[in-house]
């Protein structure tokens, strides 16, 4: 059985005592195993990290920059073998899985802009003779604990910006798809970037906390669900680390009367069920305004959703393919059946889905949702699954309330030609990031990721300008040169500067 260690110093780990399958969701068996590390095997990461910081914190921000300059050539070069490892372990769709590389790549070509981005501020003449300035200096050690749904972008928004900054990294990513984060550490070695900067550890809570506790880890950026991101907020920060933790969601899609239906049902395709719903950028609560609207969209969209095609990971015309592994199965059906039992209209059943030839895959049909209520558990909660609920807005004050009363504050989508509604809509909805006819409005990798209310916890968000904000703390240098030197004329007769003959003073009482 072939095993996926982890990646420390540049090099494999030992024997491990604790191990955990990784499953091919097409087919359903084993096909790889990985470790659950140990806090010897942080120890030996933070030991490699703290040998290799200093000297790489020291390295001007250029040659980082062509560190990932390089990267991003490699990840190119290599991307259609990452595509199908990454569709392999996760299930998504070959296509899926390159948009997964690419957006993760973006954030690393902003990451190459980082001389830039490290610029400090200067203000000369804050005082009689006394210049200010600043500068970005890195954290020493930062750590990232990274979902499923995401194995290579999510780790590119942590790592690409971090290490640019300064910082060595461990990664702990998801015990379920392992193998790409560890192929991306390996790329960047290869990059050139030094041994112990970049470092993968695999383990499940007890590395999660061994990480949130080690003393040498300054910063901590997590992704997951909202309870799990809850829990290692308190515990970093408890511990003194600066933690930024992104959570769940539940995002809405608002349809006014105006909309382009066809559009709409078009961009609902690929954002409800793409990636079988695996994403917290999903649009799986659909607010159409007004009966009129509700009944010309679920006409709509029924043969649409029947059109969908669920295949293996490499069928090249599926539009998704298997969720991650059979417990998830089991919990977006037990979702299903929660809906059905408190009174919604299940108008497209997934559930009992079976692919010919692929029978034990992990596989679940597209489920459509009518006359889904707020005081439901399952509009409440996060299915992540390829399910589409309806909940009917009578009026734009109500689907306004919907998303901006939600525990969660992800993201949001409103579908209108109407510019004043729209505009209205982006002011006024208590959510994080909105699109307007845009159905997954993820920032592009020079602003920032991050929502609001229970789908973060933290202060900064993920990569952008707060990504650099946040892997960096600011050093901040008042200075005033004496003037008394021999090697100067004594007075402005001579032509040179005059002296100050006062004594220092706090300039903003001068």
């Amino acid at each position: 059985m072939r095993i996926i260690d982890h990646f420390i110093a540049g090099s494999a780990g030992g024997a491990a005592a604790r191990e955990s399958d990784v499953f091919d969701p097409n087919s359903g068996e084993v096909q790889a195993r990985v470790p659950l590390g140990s806090q010897a095997d942080l120890d030996r990461a933070i030991a490699a990290a703290q040998a290799a910081q200093p000297g790489w914190a020291a390295t001007n921000p250029q040659r980082r920059a062509r560190v990932m300059f390089r990267f991003k050539e490699l990840v190119e070069a290599n991307m259609e073998s990452l595509a199908h490892t990454l569709s392999s372990e996760h299930g998504k769709v070959i296509a899926d899985s390159k948009g997964d590389i690419q957006r993760g790549l973006e954030v690393i070509e902003f990451a190459c802009g980082i001389p830039h981005a490290l610029k400090g501020e200067y203000t000369q003449g804050a005082g009689p003779g006394i210049d200010v300035y600043s500068m970005r200096q890195p954290l020493g050690i930062g750590a990232g604990i990274t979902p499923f749904n995401f194995p290579a972008m999510i780790p590119m928004w942590m790592f690409g910006v971090a290490i640019a900054c300064g910082n060595a990294f461990i990664l702990k990513p998801s015990e379920r798809d392992p193998s790409v984060p560890v192929r991306l550490a390996e790329l960047m070695r290869e990059a050139g970037l030094p041994e112990g900067i970049l470092q993968v550890v695999h383990g499940d809570k007890e590395m999660v906390d061994a990480i949130l506790d080690h003393p040498a880890i300054s910063a901590v950026s997590f992704v997951g669900s909202s309870d799990i991101a809850h829990y290692v907020y308190r515990r970093g920060v408890a511990a003194g680390k600066r933690v930024q933790a992104m959570g769940g969601a539940k995002n809405h899609g608002i349809v006014m009367p105006d909309a382009d239906l066809d559009q709409v049902v078009a961009d609902l395709s690929g954002a409800a069920f793409g990636s079988a719903g695996e994403r917290c950028m999903a649009l799986p609560v659909v607010v159409p305004v007004g009966d009129k609207t509700a009944d010309a969209l679920r006409a709509k969209l029924i043969p649409a959703i029947e059109k969908l095609r669920v295949g293996v990971s490499t069928d090249n015309d599926a539009h998704y393919g298997p969720v991650v592994n059979a417990a998830h199965k089991a919990r977006v059906e037990n979702w299903i059946q929660t809906g059905v039992d408190e009174g919604a209209e299940l108008v497209v059943d997934g559930r009992g889905f079976s692919l010919q030839g692929h029978e034990k895959g992990f596989f679940i049909g597209p489920s459509l949702f009518d006359r889904v209520t707020p005081d439901m558990e399952s509009y409440k909660e996060e299915i992540f699954g390829p399910v589409l609920q309806i909940v009917r807005a009578p009026d734009f004050e109500t689907a306004v309330r919907l998303p901006s009363d939600h525990q969660y504050g992800n993201g949001v989508a409103i579908f209108t030609r109407n510019g004043h509604a729209a505009r209205e809509f982006a002011a006024r909805v208590n959510v994080g990031m909105v699109g307007i006819n845009v159905p997954i409005p993820v920032p592009v990798a020079y602003h920032s990721f991050g929502g609001w209310k229970r789908s973060a916890f933290g202060d900064v968000n993920q990569h952008g300008m707060e990504g650099v904000r946040f892997w960096t703390k600011v050093k901040t240098i008042t200075q005033r040169w004496p003037d008394g030197s021999a090697d100067l004329p004594r007075g402005s007769e001579d032509g040179g500067p005059s002296r100050i003959q006062d004594a220092f003073i706090i300039p903003t009482m001068g």
